[in-house]
């Protein structure tokens, strides 16, 4: 059963500075060298419950700094009992991967610490000389270190102290099970294991009870909730002309830094071709793309050689990107909690910022492969204005055509409405037409 840690409740004072939460002296000079002045809420909740030895399932909001709060843990049980292969940190993406070596190394540049990323798209033989030299972190993709560990000859892990799984929920939702039961069989179960997630699904329940023991429950954040410094938009437009309106923000916000997202790794492809044809420094980043290149796209991206970053939801989580100004949603995501993600990729860290959602005449598809309470939970949380929702009236309902309404969805719409304080007697459907 898992002791839950919330909003400070358990730790006393609210810390202003690392070190009142325990962190040794060189570790605080890293996180001040990295700007680190004051540790987030899920810092101040995880890292005095990680140095006391307990397994942790953290939940937190996107940009919240979870990277820190498993990382300067881990970084000091090392600089106690050094060892090789001491900890493994599992992640969804190769590009989570690479960002979370990124923070290993900067926070760990002082005490010698190496870190090596096990991911797909790269030559098994390079990462197999990576591991012969026994690094301090290995940051890993679940699939490719499953090849390591069946092919690679020396490898093991028998000696492993930390575990962390970050993003657990997309991991498992990425069918990994199968790869992190095996996993699991293969460590020592004497380790610490610390479970992050933006979620507490049941999968991911079902893995707390089969990873952790007796583990602490530190939450700083509600399901599906956005940050407070977000300023969300929508707008109602037809389909032809999203690119039109998209070029047309691009310009009225110029100076900002935008990520795009598109819900195909064609249309991501077509947007930023168009983009750069018309002068934008814009630059792809999707699935179909080699793992250099992909790489290649971030870096210059969080460079700020690039302004624009289109991609596809590859990119909507984990991935820490302090300057995105403005996130645009092309394409309407799939599901709720990933238009969440998306969002998330702004206002980080305690910083402001706007993300912008197109809702064309054929969202109306996807409503037919979700419940109409996710649809309506989505567009609630797009729908931040009343204003706004007076002027899509006209939209959203359509026309009459043979004494029925095209929109079929009209009654999910009408519903919305009445659940931002508009009266179902002004919702009279004959001004609508």
């Amino acid at each position: 059963m898992a002791m839950s840690v919330e909003h400070g409740e358990e730790v006393g004072e609210i810390a202003e500075t690392f070190k009142q939460l325990g962190v040794t002296d060189v570790l605080c000079e890293a996180c001040s060298q990295l700007g680190w002045k004051t540790p987030t809420k899920i810092q101040v909740e995880a890292i005095p419950v990680a140095l006391q030895g307990r397994d942790i399932i953290g939940l937190a909001e996107t940009g919240s700094g979870k990277t820190g709060a498993f990382a300067l843990p881990i970084l000091q049980a090392l600089l106690e009992t050094p060892q090789r292969f001491f900890a493994l940190v599992l992640t969804p993406t190769r590009e989570l991967a690479f960002q979370i070596s990124e923070q290993f190394e900067a926070l760990g540049s002082s005490i010698g610490v190496q870190s090596t990323v096990i991911v797909g798209g790269i030559d098994m033989m390079s990462q197999s000389l990576a591991l012969a030299k026994k690094p301090h972190v290995i940051i890993a993709t679940p699939g490719r270190l499953i090849d390591h560990l069946e092919n690679t000859k020396g490898f093991n892990l028998r000696a492993l102290k930390y575990l962390v799984m970050d993003e657990a929920d997309r991991i498992l939702n990425m069918d990994f099970e199968t790869e992190v039961d095996k996993i699991l069989k293969v460590i020592p179960r004497d380790r610490k294991t610390f479970l992050f997630s933006a979620t507490m699904t049941k999968k991911v329940q079902k893995l707390q009870r089969a990873a952790l023991k007796d583990p602490v429950k530190c939450a700083v954040s509600s399901k599906y909730q956005t940050v407070e410094k977000l300023q969300q938009y929508y707008i109602f437009i037809p389909s032809k002309f999203k690119d039109s309106y998209l070029v047309y923000i691009l310009n009225e916000l110029a100076g900002n830094s935008f990520m795009i997202f598109c819900s195909t790794c064609n249309n991501t492809q077509r947007t930023a071709l168009l983009l750069r044809n018309l002068g934008f420094t814009a630059i792809p980043l999707h699935g179909q793309m080699s793992q250099n290149k992909r790489l290649g796209s971030l870096n210059k991206f969080k460079a700020k050689a690039r302004s624009i970053l289109l991609a596809t939801d590859v990119a909507s989580r984990g991935l820490d990107i302090p300057h995105v100004d403005v996130v645009i949603n092309f394409d309407i995501p799939t599901h709720s909690k990933d238009y969440i993600h998306r969002v998330g990729r702004t206002a980080r860290a305690g910083r402001s910022g706007k993300s912008i959602t197109f809702v064309t005449q054929n969202c109306g598809n996807k409503v037919k492969r979700r419940s109409a309470l996710e649809m309506t939970q989505m567009m609630m949380m797009m729908m931040m204005q009343k204003e706004h929702l007076e002027s899509g009236k006209k939209l959203l309902v359509g026309k009459k055509r043979n004494g029925k309404f095209r929109n079929k969805y009209h009654h999910l719409f009408l519903y919305i409405f009445m659940q931002f304080g508009i009266p179902e007697s002004s919702l009279s459907l004959s001004e609508w037409i």
